[in-house]
C-alpha cells in the first residue's frame, strides 16, 4: 500500500521494490503499471546485497520483520540512504540517543515505527496532547473485528512479530516507570467505535508504550492494547506452553531450527489472505488530562472496513493502514518536513501536518473531547 501511495506523489521518480520472495513484488508491479516501479531479488540477511540495491537511493523503506531492521538500517547509514520502518528496533528502544548519533554522523534521517500502529497512533497521541493543556495519561488501542472463512488462525501483521508479541510478558508504563505483566493477563471489552463495536482486548508489549512516554511531557500512565479473540488467545497460550514460541534453536533430526519458525511457517501468509477478511480495523488513541483547569479526555481514531481496503487497493484494512501510515511519513521526508538527520520517533513528527495529509489517503480521522 505504502509504493501505490508513492508511486501517485509527483516528486517520487522512481520505486525498486526488492525481497527474497519477488512473487507479491511482481504482482504489484503488473497490477499498478506505473513506469516507477521495478523489482529485484535481495536478501535482507545479506549485507553486500543490501548496501548493493540500497546505492544512489535517496529513501530505504523496511517492511521486513523487526528482528532484522538494525542490520539493515546500518546498511543504509554506510551510503548514506534516509531510512523508514514499521516497527522500533530493540536498539533504538534501549538507546534511542545513540541509534540517532549514529544517523546524524552518516548524514540521513531515519523514522522508525512509522506505520499504524506503531506509528498513526503515536502521532494521535501527539496530536490529541497537542490539544490539551497538560496530559498524564495515554492509551492506545487496536481493534479488527474481522473473519476470514476456513482460517481458524491468522493475522493481518506479521505472523512471527504477532506471535511473538502474545507469548512474551506485556509491557505497561506504570506511575512513571516500566513494569511487566504475564503474557495475555489482562482481558478487558473495549467498546471501539463503530462499525467495530465491543471485542476483547489485551495488553501486549508495543512500541508505544515506551515512545509515548518518552516524548510526550507529563505521562505517567501509558499503556497499549490490542483485540484478540478467545481462540487465538487459547491457541497463542497452548503455543507459549509447549515452548514453541522461543526463539532459541533447537535440534531437530540434525537440523537447527527456532520453533517459532515452524509455527510461523504453518501460519497463512497475510498475503494470502487478501480478499477474504470480511469486517473492520481501526485505531484509537486516549489521552488524558487538563483542559481549561478542567480533567479531560482527548480521543482521536480512525477505521477502515477490509472490503473497502481491497475494493481501492486489493489489499485488506490492516494492510493499508500500515502502509497508508508509512507513506505519509515518507512522504514528510521526501517533501523536507522532518528536519534531519538523525532518528526520529512518530511523535517527534509534526502531528497537525501528519494527520491533514490522510484525508486525501481516504483515511477518515475522527476526534473527540470529553471532560471527566
Amino acid at each position: 500500500m505504502c509504493v501505490e501511495h508513492l508511486s501517485r506523489n509527483e516528486a517520487v521518480d522512481e520505486i525498486v521494490l526488492a525481497d527474497s520472495k519477488t512473487g507479491p513484488a511482481q504482482c504489484l508491479v503488473s497490477r499498478l503499471k506505473n513506469d516507477k516501479l521495478s523489482f529485484v531479488r535481495v536478501d535482507a540477511k545479506d549485507p553486500k546485497a543490501v548496501k548493493k540495491v540500497l546505492r544512489g537511493t535517496d529513501l530505504l523503506i523496511s517492511s521486513i520483520p523487526s528482528e532484522l531492521n538494525m542490520k539493515v538500517m546500518e546498511q543504509a547509514l554506510a551510503v548514506g540512504t534516509n531510512y523508514i520502518d514499521y516497527s522500533v528496533t530493540q536498539e533504538a528502544l534501549d538507546d534511542f540517543e545513540r541509534v540517532s548519533k549514529m544517523c546524524e554522523d552518516a548524514g540521513t534521517t531515519a523514522v522508525t515505527g512509522m506505520g499504524s500502529d506503531p506509528g498513526m497512533s503515536d502521532v494521535f497521541a501527539r496530536y490529541a496532547a497537542n490539544k490539551l493543556d497538560s496530559v498524564s495519561e495515554a492509551r492506545v488501542r487496536d481493534g479488527d473485528n474481522g473473519s476470514a472463512e476456513g482460517y481458524d488462525l491468522f493475522t493481518l501483521w506479521s505472523p512471527l512479530d504477532m506471535l511473538e508479541e502474545v507469548t512474551i510478558p506485556a509491557a505497561v508504563f506504570k506511575e512513571g516507570k516500566i513494569t511487566f505483566l504475564p503474557p495475555l493477563h489482562q482481558k478487558e471489552i473495549y467498546d471501539f467505535p463503530e462499525p467495530i463495536g465491543p471485542l476483547p482486548v489485551y495488553n501486549t508489549t508495543h512500541e508505544e508504550t515506551y515512545l509515548m512516554p518518552k516524548f510526550i511531557k507529563g505521562i505517567k500512565n501509558a499503556d497499549f492494547k490490542i483485540a484478540i479473540d478467545d481462540n487465538f488467545v487459547a491457541i497463542a497460550n497452548m503455543i507459549r506452553k509447549l515452548g514453541m514460541h522461543s526463539l532459541k534453536p533447537i535440534d531437530v533430526k540434525g537440523v537447527k531450527v527456532r520453533p517459532l519458525d515452524v509455527v510461523v511457517a504453518l501460519t497463512p501468509s497475510p498475503v494470502e489472505l487478501i480478499g477474504k477478511v470480511k469486517g473492520s480495523a481501526g485505531v484509537v488513541v486516549e489521552v488524558v488530562g487538563m483542559k481549561g483547569g478542567k480533567k479531560a479526555m482527548m480521543k482521536v481514531w480512525t477505521t477502515l472496513s477490509h472490503e473497502k481496503a481491497y475494493e481501492m487497493s486489493g489489499s485488506n484494512a490492516t494492510g493499508y493502514l500500515v502502509g497508508t501510515g508509512g507513506a505519509v511519513g515518507a512522504e514528510m521526508i521526501i517533501e523536507g518536513e522532518v528536519k534531519g538527520p538523525g532518528l526520529f520517533a512518530p511523535e517527534m513528527l509534526p502531528a497537525e501536518k501528519y494527520v491533514a495529509r490522510l484525508p486525501a489517503k481516504k483515511l477518515e480521522v475522527k476526534e473527540q473531547l470529553e471532560f471527566l
